[in-house]
């Protein structure tokens, strides 16, 4: 069989500080449609959406002095979540044709472990970039980390920080869903204006513009925070802990704000977690992948009845990868950014 041309987004070196699109080159290189001799339990795919998140951005770092010990290669495809269509299947459990998620290469086709496939796509009446999105990694990630992280009850009083992006959009809906009074916290008008007004949170804080973030949490939550669902550390984690209610709950899903930073910012207020007996917990979605199919059940009628909705942020093209990567922290996405190498 012929070889195809196959476009891929390398990783130049590993990256200090903040990434530039420059950390990465757009490279042409070939593939054979075939797969090789002897390759079991591998799987062709072809890439149709790929999804930008910021966890990506450890995966840059020397992993000697990474948070992320699995770091990329130098001068390989980067790789992270996305939508495929299996072209050749070396395993029992894919297909030709099958579409399915989970970790590949940011090229337009892979050679991939079937280990790296999370699911295959059933549900095929909802958008299929949604697979990198609501119904995906960052969708198992709200969900997990709210209800079974976060343990609400009704009533409870809820502050989401990044409320705007993939997985916070959906924390508050979710919140929302239960009962819960909902506050998040974005960088830009368009963004507070988002929350408010399409994902329903009851408030909505632009922190660029506010001095003293204490003061503002105490306005909103004149009783407390009970779970703080934590997407970006620094400064927000400090001023929240001053802030939460006796045994009030933080699941830590991210620290985007200190992934760039070669000196991480201190948390001074760490004692309230003591006097408040506060729940911190750190969690990873892929340990909770065994719940996808009871999350389907969740979000699958709320998504069709209108009443979890999802905004994605879509570029397209390969050649678009670094600006997309890149842009997500600068926060220059709204909603779920997705990256589409191919509709087909």
């Amino acid at each position: 069989m012929a070889e195809v041309k196959n476009k891929r987004v390398i990783l130049k070196d590993y990256v200090t500080g903040f990434p530039k699109e420059s950390d990465m080159n757009i490279v042409d290189s070939t593939i054979t449609l075939k797969l090789p001799q002897g390759s079991d339990n591998v799987v062709l795919v072809k890439n149709l959406y790929l999804s930008c998140d910021p966890y990506m951005r450890t995966l840059m770092s020397n992993p000697q002095g990474s948070i992320n010990p699995r770091a990329y290669t130098p001068q390989s495809a980067i790789a992270g979540y996305g939508v495929s269509k299996v072209l050749e299947s070396g395993h029992k459990d894919y297909k030709e044709g099958d579409l399915v998620w989970g970790i590949t290469n940011w090229e337009e086709y892979s050679l991939i472990p079937a280990a790296q496939i999370h699911f295959k796509i059933e549900n095929k009446d909802v958008p299929l970039s949604y697979y990198t999105g609501i119904l995906g990694m960052p969708g198992m990630t709200a969900y997990t980390g709210f209800f079974e992280v976060g343990s609400p009850k009704k009533g409870e009083n809820v502050f989401v920080s990044a409320a705007s992006g993939a997985v916070g959009q959906l924390v508050g809906q979710f919140a929302k869903l239960h009962g819960c009074y909902v506050v998040g916290s974005a960088g830009t008008k368009e963004k507070v204006d988002l929350l408010k007004n399409k994902f329903g949170y009851d408030e909505a804080i632009n922190y660029k513009e506010e001095q003293d973030l204490n003061a503002v949490l105490k306005r909103h939550f004149p009783e407390g925070i009970d779970i703080y669902f934590e997407n970006v550390g620094g400064k927000t984690l400090d001023a929240v802990l001053l802030n939460m209610r006796l045994n009030g709950r933080i699941p830590v899903c991210g620290m985007i704000s200190q992934y760039n930073l070669t000196e991480p910012e201190g948390v001074t207020n760490l004692a309230h977690i003591i006097y408040k007996r506060v729940l911190l917990q750190g969690f990873i979605v892929a340990d909770f992948y065994h719940l996808y199919p009871k999350f389907l059940e969740f979000v699958l009628p709320h998504i069709r009845e209108g009443k979890v909705v999802y905004v994605e942020d879509i570029a397209e093209g390969l050649e678009k990868g670094p600006e997309a990567l890149v842009g997500i922290f600068k926060g220059h996405n709204v909603g779920k950014q997705v990256l589409v190498v191919s509709r087909e």
